[in-house]
């Protein structure tokens, strides 16, 4: 009878023993998340702060973001909860982000468009002073130019950043 009471105690003993020591494996985890996820606070705040500024940083840091998830999700998880959607960027940043691009673009064509009007106005009126002069003509046309060469370029950036950033969101 001795000894069976002595096995249980033993049994107990290990029973406890393996219990608390569960405890503290899944403390010990608990700490490790919550330190990477006050990590990944630290690193993601440029990148936040970034995009609020620059929608183009988005393509920069999201998919940093992304992978980091992968790596590791119970921070994530746990940062998400916290913030109350994805994070560092939500979709609604996301959408945010492209809205605020394409309306930087529709600025930007408007300022174009009424700049280079008034440059084409001073070449055509310099033009029409001149009596058809070759040099005032020349210069009209550089104007002409100069408008479509730059409206080219900005748009072609403009559509590679905007369908980037609509990737993004999906």
């Amino acid at each position: 009878m001795l000894e069976l009471l002595s096995a249980l105690i033993v049994a107990a003993a290990v029973v406890w023993a393996a219990a608390r020591l569960a405890r503290e494996l899944q403390a010990s985890r608990d700490r490790a998340t919550d330190a990477r996820a006050l990590d990944l606070l630290a690193i993601f705040a440029p990148g936040i702060a970034a995009a609020a500024d620059d929608p183009r940083a988005l393509l920069t840091w999201q998919p940093l973001a992304a992978a980091a998830r992968a790596l590791f999700p119970d921070a994530f998880r746990a940062l998400d909860r916290a913030a109350g959607a994805r994070f560092p960027f939500s979709s609604d940043q996301l959408q945010a982000a492209h809205a605020r691009w394409t309306a930087d673009w529709l600025a930007w064509e408007q300022a174009h468009d009424a700049e280079f009007k008034l440059k084409a106005a001073a070449a055509e009126a310099e033009l029409a002073a001149s009596g058809g002069d070759p040099f005032a003509r020349a210069r009209f046309d550089a104007v002409e130019r100069e408008k479509l060469a730059l409206y080219q370029r900005r748009y072609a950036d403009y559509v590679r950043i905007a369908k980037a950033l609509q990737a993004l969101i999906v």
